[in-house]
């Protein structure tokens, strides 16, 4: 039998939550404010629990159905009647670009004041699954928009309030590896110099050194501007099974990077991870999870890895399918969130109960993870189990309210903070 869950006031805020499972809790133990903080001691051994097959069957969003989100915070339908929105980031001047990747198009939405439709236009289309969105130079008048095919990155002129691409896509990089994942997401560095691109694994283990189509896989990869000439495509960082989003950090320059980790070694294995890259770092995939954990799939292989495997800063709940991310840098929302990381947790299928199907609040210090994450934006399971809502992409947008898509209900849901409501204690 499953012990009762316990809640302790942990020291940072809000209420930690622990269960007779440990740290591993489900969609029913999501509150918003409510802390969970996984650590390496806690994983359990490989097989623990048989591997689920327990993917998501959505249903229309129910009548009295709505994102839940902290006290003193309004959540409110921005957009809806979208196709399959996913990553989202927000222009200089303030406009919101939209990938909706099956349709093959990039959308763009202009918020019209409170209450009102936004403005929409389809920014470009005939593209291949794309996914990332950047503008570059960085700073406030970028002169291009780069897209993140699955198999390419491309580039449009851009003037600031552009609605519709002016000319016809330029190629950056012509051939990025295909099939398996297909989110590529891009981010620029601070100077930028460089182009990072996120590359997911071809299959959930497979020995890179025995399949060819793992080369250049689970790696974040970088680039200039241009694209990568002759030299070619270099990796950043690897052993990074999928990482799904990308994010810069304004003040210190650090990657960071939101991670779905390996299936079928049971419920509460391995967590999915956020953390900052590490130039030239190693995160273990395929031959070890979560610093020098070996994969038993993969037992005996390169024990000369080990101790260079990267413990990630923030581990998340197991198969809860971590995917865009974004550090607030807005003034909106109270003091102690400015600089966290927002991230959305797409949701489960690999675990008997379901896990995800929320955004997070990942809480930083000095730009450095606590190791604590928080439940933010809950509400998309109900009480029985049926998922109506799956949260894909986070952006702050110009006033600092959050944007956050959603893949299940086909929205775009913003959330704005209200002191006049419950000022922040």
């Amino acid at each position: 039998m499953r012990a009762a869950c316990v809640l302790i006031v942990s020291l940072a805020g809000g209420v930690l939550l622990q269960s007779g499972d440990g740290p591993f809790t489900d969609y029913r133990a999501q509150t918003p404010g409510t802390i969970h903080r996984i650590t390496p001691p806690d994983l359990p051994r490989a097989f623990a629990t048989a591997s689920a097959s327990n993917g998501a069957q959505l249903v229309q969003r129910p009548a009295d159905a709505w994102p839940q989100a902290p006290s003193g915070f309004i959540v409110e339908l921005f957009a809806s009647g979208l196709r399959g929105p996913r990553q989202i980031r927000t222009a200089p001047n303030g406009d919101l670009f939209v990938a909706e990747t099956g349709a093959g198009r990039v959308r763009v939405l202009r918020d019209a004041g409170a209450g009102a439709a936004p403005k929409t236009d389809v920014f470009t289309t005939g593209l291949t699954q794309p996914f990332g969105i950047a503008f570059y130079p960085p700073g406030p008048s970028p002169a291009f928009v780069y897209v993140a095919n699955t198999n390419a990155v491309v580039r449009f002129p851009y003037e600031s309030g552009d609605m519709r691409a002016r000319g016809e896509p330029q190629v950056v990089v012509r051939a990025l590896p295909t099939g398996g994942h297909s989110t590529r997401d891009l981010a620029f560095s601070l100077d930028g110099r460089s182009l990072f691109i996120s590359v997911g694994s071809a299959s959930n283990v497979d020995d890179p050194d025995t399949h060819p189509a793992e080369f250049n896989r689970a790696n974040i990869l970088e680039t200039t501007p241009e694209g990568p000439g002759d030299e070619g495509l270099r990796v950043f960082a690897s052993g990074i099974r999928n990482p799904v989003g990308l994010a810069v950090d304004p003040a210190t320059g650090d990657v960071w990077t939101s991670v779905n980790e390996r299936d079928d070694l049971g419920d509460n294995l391995p967590p999915d991870y956020i953390t900052h890259v590490q130039r030239g770092g190693f995160y273990g995939w395929p031959w070890y999870y979560i610093g020098g954990n070996q994969d038993p799939r993969h037992a005996g292989r390169h024990p000369e890895l080990r101790d260079r495997a990267i413990v990630p800063d923030v581990l998340v709940q197991p198969h809860n399918a971590s995917l865009g991310l974004a550090i607030y840098g807005g003034l909106q929302f109270p003091a102690p969130y400015q600089g966290d990381i927002f991230a959305a947790e797409h949701g489960s299928w690999n675990r008997g109960t379901r896990t995800g199907y929320e955004v997070i609040r990942v809480r930083r210090a000095f730009g450095r993870a606590t190791g604590e994450y928080e439940d933010f934006l809950t509400g998309f399971v109900t009480a029985d189990g049926s998922v109506w809502g799956r949260p894909v992409g986070v952006a702050a947008g110009a006033d600092g309210s959050l944007f956050v898509t959603d893949d299940g209900s086909n929205a775009i849901w913003r959330v704005r903070y209200d002191a006049a409501r419950r000022p922040y204690r």
